[in-house]
């Protein structure tokens, strides 16, 4: 379906099922952690999925292709980034399946019933809001904490959540502390955690957890992730999480 673009704005092709994402080109673009995290996802068909902080729908559309999910929301509270992800979802020809809600995430009980989702998912600003920053930059709002924090995310997260639903986030590895102690404290046990490298020789740069609400406490540490070779090249576990085809489980 052809859709309008604007000033400033391309289409890229998520090279998967003909899948195209509108992206601005002096605003913030997704990266590889929206990637690792749509495929770091388990969800069973039919299910009800929300994902926190949309930004351009990347997760939104990826999880549609890769999921029989039966209603996909991206809650994202930039209008003109709200707006553009709408524009995808209509490109995509996925607006039976994938609504954008143009709010802040802290109000999202105002909006769904509370314990209504089987699956959450986020990617949040990973840095803190500290110094001088314009707080109507939409990419300092995609990278700092400054319309919402780790805090808001996961209790967010534990308010849509149905009993044992799950809630996938990706973040920085100095936010660990906080995604476990928040994830505790609002009843969401992270269940695996994995962490992210750019190579072998380098300290992890993102960490993606699966947290289970009410679920006792254990948490399993995956084998880490490992993004380029000795040779600059994505490595084989990279190439694999690019071609995968499907999120969903049983």
């Amino acid at each position: 379906m052809e859709v309008k673009l604007l000033e400033n704005e391309r289409i890229d092709d998520l090279q998967f099922e003909g899948l195209k994402l509108i992206q601005s080109t002096d605003g913030f673009c997704f990266g590889i952690d929206a990637v690792l995290l749509s495929n770091f996802c388990k969800i069973k068909k039919n299910s009800r999925v929300i994902d926190l902080g949309t930004g351009t729908g990347i997760i939104p559309v990826l999880l549609a292709g890769k999921s029989n999910a039966k209603e996909i929301y991206g809650i994202e509270i930039q209008d003109e980034v709200a707006e553009m992800a709408k524009r995808s979802i209509k490109l995509n020809d996925l607006e039976d399946r994938v609504k954008i809600i143009n709010a802040d995430l802290k109000d999202v009980t105002d909006i769904f019933e509370k314990y209504s989702f089987d699956v959450v998912t986020s990617n949040p600003p990973y840095m803190h809001s500290k110094g001088l920053i314009n707080e109507n930059d939409k990419k300092a709002i995609s990278r700092h904490s400054i319309k919402c924090d780790v805090e808001d995310v996961i209790r967010a997260a534990s308010d849509l959540l149905k009993p044992n639903g799950r809630f996938f986030m990706v973040n920085r590895p100095n936010r660990l502390v906080d995604m476990m102690y928040f994830g505790r404290k609002y009843k969401l046990e992270a269940k695996f955690i994995r962490f992210v490298h750019s190579r072998e020789t380098k300290a992890p740069k993102l960490i993606l957890v699966e947290y289970v609400k009410h679920a006792k406490a254990e948490a399993k540490i995956m084998d880490p992730l490992y993004i380029y070779d000795d040779e600059n090249k994505y490595t084989q576990d990279i190439i694999e999480v690019y071609e995968k085809k499907s999120v969903e489980v049983r």
